[in-house]
């Protein structure tokens, strides 16, 4: 069986969404509540692969909302997480992956130091934070959206923002390694951390952010975008390729240009309905078959049976594991969104 521990974007969506899911208790409360909820089971889902095998799962919520940063209750994030994986591990899954913010918070506060919850000894094994495939099909999104929109990659200028997180190297790596990318912009925060990407690379120019928009043909974005920033979409190339891999997914509503192309990055489409209803209540355009490449690579695990943590620790992310990984995606009927 196979685990989801997801959360929602906003303490409103939270509010609107435990109303649909049959939890009027939450639905009026505010962030104080919300630090102290339990994680919860509220979906069971069922994926069949295009091979005929059938797989089953569980949506684990586990309540973390953004604000909990926001308002510095970082222990109340992290013990959210913890409490989620937890909840998964005692209810037999096997190998569950972590969304959204799940991850990062897992990496960020170094919650590996914490593996006793309560009487619960968490066995990391079980746990993955579908990073590579996300990466893999960022990395797909870039060369097929790429060619329907006309722009050759060997005359084109790539920038990446967050380049140094675990998703953006690993999507500077496989443009380096399997692509014929003309430049590769290398965009972050930490100078350190670029030096150390470029060197490993062998190449990548390091930029800031208002320097390389105007002359990037795509842009991927894997950073978190801080509250309030614009991207003022004159200043950009036309046309140009915008992939939002970030969580949750607003340059479509920031960025609004007939020449600029914003694909919401890391979503994949699964061949076959899914039957589940957690993918209603996150805005995806077809639920029964869009959702996270994050949340995909703990079902392809299943499906597999290779329960191990496929992807875990910062920086991690191989071509050759994005390569394993795209393969399993492809037999099992997953391909990249690129509308």
């Amino acid at each position: 069986m196979f685990g989801l521990i997801g959360h929602l974007t906003s303490l409103e969506h939270a509010q609107r969404v435990a109303l649909e899911l049959g939890y009027p208790e939450y639905a009026d409360q505010g962030l104080d509540f919300w630090c102290s909820a339990p994680p919860q089971i509220v979906d069971n889902i069922t994926v069949t692969s295009v091979t005929g095998q059938q797989i089953e799962g569980r949506y684990v919520e586990s309540c973390f909302l953004p604000e909990m940063l926001a308002n510095r209750r970082m222990k109340a994030a992290t013990r959210k997480i913890l409490n989620a994986m937890a909840h998964a591990q005692k209810n037999g899954i096997n190998i569950t992956a972590l969304g959204g913010f799940s991850s990062i918070i897992f990496e960020n506060f170094k919650l590996e130091q914490f593996p006793q919850i309560r009487n619960i000894k968490l066995e990391f094994e079980r746990f993955t934070t579908g990073n590579t495939h996300t990466a893999y099909i960022i990395c797909r999104q870039v060369e097929q959206a790429s060619k329907k929109l006309g722009i050759e990659l060997d005359k084109a200028t790539v920038a990446v923002c967050g380049a140094t997180g675990d998703i953006g190297s690993a999507v500077c790596r496989w443009l380096d390694a399997k692509t014929n990318v003309k430049d590769l912009l290398l965009i972050a925060r930490n100078a350190e951390r670029l030096s150390s990407l470029q060197s490993d690379l062998g190449r990548g120019k390091i930029m800031g952010l208002e320097e390389a928009l105007p002359v990037s043909d795509i842009i991927v974005w894997v950073a978190s975008m801080p509250k309030g920033m614009e991207i003022d979409s004159t200043v950009l190339k036309k046309p140009c390729l915008l992939i939002d891999g970030g969580y949750p997914k607003n340059l479509g509503t920031k960025v609004q240009h007939p020449e600029i192309h914003v694909l919401n990055g890391g979503i994949v489409e699964h061949s076959l309905d899914i039957d589940w209803k957690i993918m209603n209540i996150v805005n995806m355009d077809v639920p029964a078959r869009q959702l996270f490449a994050c949340f995909a690579e703990s079902m392809l695990l299943e499906f597999e049976k290779l329960y191990t943590n496929f992807s875990w620790g910062r920086n991690q992310i191989t071509v050759e594991k994005m390569e394993q990984i795209g393969k399993v995606s492809v037999k099992h009927g997953f391909r990249p969104l690129l509308v």
